[in-house]
């Protein structure tokens, strides 16, 4: 039973290490696996898919396998262990810094300073801020907490349970790769694909138990529940519909519609129609969520490994 108390308090006091410290301003892990799986493109990009699946290996393959070599060194070792868990969460979690960033966004909107919303905007996400007023950036804003929460927080703490520190780095791994790649660009529609499939597979069961918990720390359970069942099967990503669906439920508002991505203009489905519009207010109310989905995330992950372990002993 150590090991799962390992992990429990690794992941305790990695996500305690967000919370009080946020991301490095310089040298972050993982700014700096993205300068080397832009290096490895560097060598690999080839207009194929074939190609853009060896990249996915290298780089993700050569992550997780990194991690299990050095959980593999400290394995006699309960401090180790737990330091090395510790290392790993706050390496690959971004909480802290995901809600800082919306809540900059946030201030400058309440402060009536749309231009600087709009400059802070791309820390965030990938929409076009100019073609944005002042509830269209908070639309976004809330939907880059929701769905980042998934990818910066619950899907990293799943893994880590079913896999250890090679699970946490492994995912945070493909979820970068997916953010470099995995879009639909003209370079990168057929290098990315891989990318972005396995982005897709790892990142089901952290979507689906955002939505859950959103659903349980929201302030509406069902209206979670209902925009999720009606309206997140119609969102283009399997892993985003599900989670924005329910954040859109739990927080009373209307998410989705059109939106624009790099001077293309995408029509998206509208999530949860009862709902009203987003409010600058509804970014903090999201992040608070997200907070406290993350909370319930820790405890869910020490009862999945705690499980893991009982079964494999």
């Amino acid at each position: 039973m150590c090991a799962d108390r390992d992990f429990a308090y690794g992941a305790a006091a990695g996500l305690l290490g967000d919370l009080f410290l946020g991301d490095p301003r310089r040298g972050h892990p993982v700014a700096a696996f993205g300068r080397a799986a832009s290096a490895v493109e560097g060598v690999l990009w080839r207009d194929h898919r074939g190609w853009g699946a060896l990249h996915a290996v290298v780089c993700a393959g050569g992550a997780a396998g990194a991690a299990a070599l050095a959980s593999s060194l400290v394995r006699g070792s309960r401090t180790g262990s737990v330091a090395l868990t510790a290392a790993a969460t706050w390496a690959v979690v971004g909480g802290t810094s995901l809600g800082r960033e919306a809540r900059a966004i946030g201030g400058a909107l309440a402060a009536g300073d749309v231009e600087v919303a709009r400059e802070r905007l791309p820390h965030l996400c990938g929409r076009d801020p100019q073609s944005l007023d002042a509830d269209g950036i908070a639309r976004a804003v809330v939907e880059s907490v929701a769905e980042n929460t998934s990818d910066a927080v619950v899907g990293a703490l799943v893994w880590g349970a079913l896999g250890g520190v090679p699970g946490l780095v492994g995912f945070r791994a493909v979820n970068t790769l997916d953010a470099m790649v995995g879009h639909k660009s003209a370079k990168y529609r057929r290098y990315g694909w891989a990318s972005a499939r396995l982005d897709d597979v790892l990142g089901w069961p952290g979507a689906r138990l955002t939505a859950v918990l959103a659903a349980a720390a929201g302030d509406s359970p069902r209206g979670a529940v209902r925009a999720w069942r009606n309206d997140a099967a119609r969102h283009p990503s399997p892993n985003a519909g599900p989670v924005e669906a329910a954040f859109a439920g739990a927080l009373g508002v209307r998410l989705g519609g059109t939106l624009s991505y790099a001077g293309r203009v995408e029509h998206r489905p509208v999530l949860n129609g009862e709902g009203r519009g987003v409010e600058v207010a509804d970014i903090e109310r999201a992040v608070r969520l997200s907070r406290r989905i993350g909370l319930l995330t820790l405890g869910v992950a020490a009862a999945v490994s705690t499980m893991r372990k009982g079964r494999s002993s």
